[in-house]
């Protein structure tokens, strides 16, 4: 027998509770705000992961604290991850919903008092105010409104915010992805895109070294003895640059290119460094032995090219199970006045890593914000209690499949 379908709860029946939270949304985002807690600020990261800790412990989630291994000798601050079990089992229909933020910024410590948290007008300003102490914030504050509500049809809501984001979350991926693998849906608090549009699908980064080696020689009694790896790596320069346009999906870009140490000696050394960007793995894997094959037919006699690949973040792919996603947010935001479309972009985030498990994410589920990264970031304070209205429906619609 199927089970009876359970009503779903409405945005427009939450957005009431998110508007009277509003003059708090904005005095915690203030308090985040003071905080300097740029990826290289552990001791910051922390003073935020005490402060967010303690938020889901107060809504009854059980919290755990994971320090992760320093990575090239850095260390980042601790990920936290927190849990509430809800009132349905899987086979009742019940889903397990991720929430996926970070706590770290791109600023140096002194950020905070240099720039300290404003409103003018309507817009917020202050070191990490979009990108992201206002999506953190407002996936905390939709727990609270759907605690208040009394909502729990769900298996289980998983808090996860990582405290190394803005460097490509070296040390917190082991976790993010050992959290993820088991969740139905991901709903990660990036803030939306500037018209407010929602985060479908991200680029998938690969990073490569390639080491040409080709033989010194002294460069003006025996030149032709030598063989040049910076003349060799010039030309890989062209050939790798020229592959874009090959795919539409693709963008290849050598960033890095360094060769000899002095005039005098036919360079026999050189290296460069090679970031691949693509909506798809294939797309990833196609560049990949494009630029093996260049590297295997060197320019200059007497060179040879290996070629490493020294980090890969996976595509956050456009699937049909995201779509679907967005389908649904499409609709839950028409109860709120709201049109939303989808977006892609080039830049990753922790999204492309919970993707990369199989996931299916929706990204942009923050306030709307933009000029992250730089003194003029914002986020439109007008924008807050319509978005965590949105964002605290989803996650009680996702979570009971008795009201899809």
């Amino acid at each position: 027998m199927t089970a009876p379908s359970r009503q779903r709860p409405r945005a427009t029946d939450l957005l009431p509770h998110a508007q009277a939270r509003l003059g708090r949304f904005l005095s915690d985002l203030a308090a985040l705000v003071t905080i300097d807690s740029g990826s290289y600020s552990p001791a910051g990261v922390d003073r935020v992961a005490d402060w967010t800790a303690d938020r889901l412990c107060s809504l009854g989630f059980s919290v755990e604290r994971v320090t992760p291994d320093p990575v090239g000798g850095v260390s980042t601050g601790d990920v936290v991850i927190g849990r509430r079990r809800g009132r349905l089992t899987d086979v009742d229909g019940g889903r397990r919903i991720l929430l996926a933020a970070h706590m770290d910024t791109v600023f140096p410590d002194g950020t905070a008092a240099e720039r300290p948290f404003t409103v003018v007008g309507s817009l917020a300003h202050g070191p990490g105010v979009s990108d992201d102490k206002g999506g953190l914030l407002a996936g905390l504050t939709a727990l609270e409104i759907l605690d208040e509500a009394g909502v729990e049809d769900y298996d289980e809501l998983v808090f996860l915010a990582t405290p190394d984001e803005e460097i490509g979350s070296p040390a917190s991926r082991p976790v993010t992805e050992r959290t993820a693998r088991h969740a139905h849906y991901a709903l990660a608090l990036e803030c939306a895109r500037e018209n407010g549009d929602l985060v479908i699908a991200r680029k998938g980064v690969a990073d490569f070294l390639l080491t040409v080696t080709g033989r010194a020689a002294h460069s003006g009694i025996e030149p032709e003895r030598g063989a040049n790896a910076a003349l060799a790596a010039a030309h890989l320069v062209i050939a790798l640059q020229a592959l874009n346009g090959r795919w539409d999906d693709v963008t290849i870009n050598v960033g890095v290119l360094r060769a000899g140490t002095r005039t005098n000696i036919v360079c026999p050394e050189a290296e460069l460094r090679v970031e691949v960007r693509s909506a798809t793995a294939d797309g990833i894997a196609r560049a990949r032995a494009a630029i093996e094959g260049a590297a295997a037919q060197p320019a200059v006699t007497g060179t040879t090219v290996t070629v490493e690949q020294l980090d890969l973040c996976p595509p956050m792919e456009s699937t049909a199970a995201g779509r679907r996603m967005m389908t649904h947010a499409r609709s839950v935001a028409g109860e709120l006045g709201m049109s939303l479309d989808a977006a892609a972009t080039g830049g990753v985030g922790d999204a492309n890593i919970i993707a990369g498990v199989g996931v299916p994410v929706l990204d942009g589920l923050g306030p709307v914000g933009g000029a992250d990264h730089s003194p003029q970031e914002w986020l439109d304070t007008t924008t807050v209690p319509a978005r965590v209205a949105l964002l605290a429906a989803l996650i009680a619609t996702l979570g009971d499949a008795g009201t899809a």
